[in-house]
């Protein structure tokens, strides 16, 4: 599900209209506390525990639905912009 908020982005006076494929995956491992919540919440098995940490391991699945970003407790997995590395 996308919200209006998923396809905005702020820049210096004003907004301007991204599309969700300017969208990837992006991990913050050391974050990652390993809880497992994002795995269980992934419709498209695209996440996996690693030695207690979350790992991506079918990327070319993910949908981007955002639901791993929106269960993760430690803000360890989001969606992130492509072009600037965010």
């Amino acid at each position: 599900m996308m919200y209006l908020y998923d396809s905005l982005t702020i820049f210096k006076g004003g907004f301007k209209l991204t599309s969700i494929d300017d969208k990837e995956l992006k991990l913050k491992v050391e974050w990652c506390k390993g809880c497992g919540i994002c795995v269980e919440f992934c419709p498209k098995n695209v996440l996996e525990l690693k030695q207690g940490k979350i790992n991506i391991k079918n990327l070319e699945a993910c949908i981007k639905c955002g639901q791993c970003e929106l269960r993760c407790p430690d803000y360890a997995i989001y969606l992130g912009g492509k072009e600037d590395g965010k």
